[in-house]
């Protein structure tokens, strides 16, 4: 019978769960798709990288909101089930309240367990990826974003200007191409028109003039036709990984020979694009807590919503002490969000995060097992 109730209680938790996250998640990602659109106004990027990069943003999504779902899931179903005098069965079967937390504690690191695999896994990888679309991409829509009248420098070390747009043909186009540190091409035509051939883009130039600035000296020559390769420039995009993006083995490297991890003899290769210096090193252990050891306030956060099983709704003040009890995880929450903040070179700030988690736990619990007492 109590392996059947808690059974019970747990797939209603779970199953408010994923209706929750998948909900408020699509709605942010419906969001940040929207503020992605720029990859295509402005950017010039093809819908398909629009699509992908959106659709590898969505782990990080709810990597993001899934401590905070988890706490308002099993805070809801406690509360719905005390209101339907359901908790009733727990108790009626000799099933103490401490040992229910102590449940709900041993529950909640399943949930632990996944976080962990997001942060530290999927989402740096999904990031990445993400962001590799945009890397690998060359500039697709760079008719759309092109704007009579309007300077356009979107694509790196080139700016275009054209004097009016209509349909696919420009009129009175100005291009500069800067090649070097004083070295730059400007070319000029009377039209234009932006063609795809084989896949590639290309800016087909009609009745102009090239001249070419290299280091003083400058070059002219006059042209019926011509036509630019717009696969080999790309956008003002970030091109490198994020720290953020990064994968645990990279992050780790930069500490390879610290007090962190001298003594694990890990056998790290050399990251690609991460430089180890002291400028980042503060950034870098930030991200590894981030990814491993914030996780951890998921069982602090079940205890807390467990709380809320010492009063019955017929408690004269049940409403308050559902608010303040709320409170209490929403604050350890922002704690966990502020805390990470402060993590970095310092030793002493370090050593806070690392026993805060621990600290509050300890409070909680202590609160839970004199309330107990005094209800003896």
């Amino acid at each position: 019978m109590e392996k059947l109730i808690f059974r019970k209680l747990f797939n209603n938790i779970t199953l408010f769960f994923l209706i929750s996250i998948v909900s408020i998640s699509l709605i942010i990602w419906i969001t940040q798709a929207v503020n992605f659109l720029d990859l295509v106004s402005e950017d010039g990027h093809g819908l398909k990288i629009y699509f992908m990069y959106t659709l590898y943003n969505f782990p990080k999504i709810i990597s993001r909101i899934l401590v905070f779902v988890f706490f308002i899931s099993i805070f809801y179903v406690l509360i719905k089930h005390e209101e339907k005098n359901e908790l009733l069965l727990f108790w009626i079967n000799g099933i103490g309240k401490k040992e229910f937390s102590k449940k709900l504690i041993k529950f909640s690191l399943i949930y632990l367990f996944v976080q962990l695999i997001l942060s530290a896994i999927v989402v740096p990888y999904s990031n990445n990826k993400a962001k590799s679309f945009v890397r690998q991409s060359n500039v697709d829509y760079l008719g759309s974003i092109i704007t009579a009248e309007k300077f356009t420098d979107a694509v790196k070390d080139l700016t275009i200007f054209i004097g009016k747009k209509e349909n696919n043909l420009l009129y009175d186009v100005f291009l500069k191409d800067k090649l070097g540190n004083q070295k730059f091409q400007i070319v000029s035509a009377k039209e234009g028109e932006i063609i795809n051939y084989n896949n590639t883009n290309y800016l087909v130039l009609y009745d102009g003039k090239i001249i070419d600035h290299d280091t003083g000296s400058i070059n002219s020559v006059s042209f019926d036709k011509t036509q630019i390769n717009l696969s080999k420039y790309l956008t003002k995009t970030v091109l490198y990984p994020k720290i953020q993006e990064a994968n645990l083995p990279d992050l780790f490297y930069c500490f390879k020979d610290t007090i962190y991890l001298n003594y694990l003899n890990l056998n790290l290769e050399k990251p690609k694009y991460i430089r180890c210096n002291n400028e980042v090193l503060g950034e870098i252990l930030r991200e590894i807590f981030k990814r491993l050891y914030l996780p951890i306030y998921i069982p602090l956060l079940a205890l807390i919503a467990s709380i809320v099983v010492l009063k019955s709704k017929d408690f004269w003040q049940y409403s308050n002490y559902k608010f303040i009890l709320f409170m209490n995880g929403f604050l350890t929450l922002s704690i966990s969000e502020i805390s990470i903040r402060y993590v970095g070179d310092n030793k002493f700030n370090n050593l806070i995060f690392i026993i805060l988690p621990f600290l509050l736990f300890f409070i909680n619990y202590l609160y839970l097992s004199k309330s107990l007492k005094s209800q003896k």
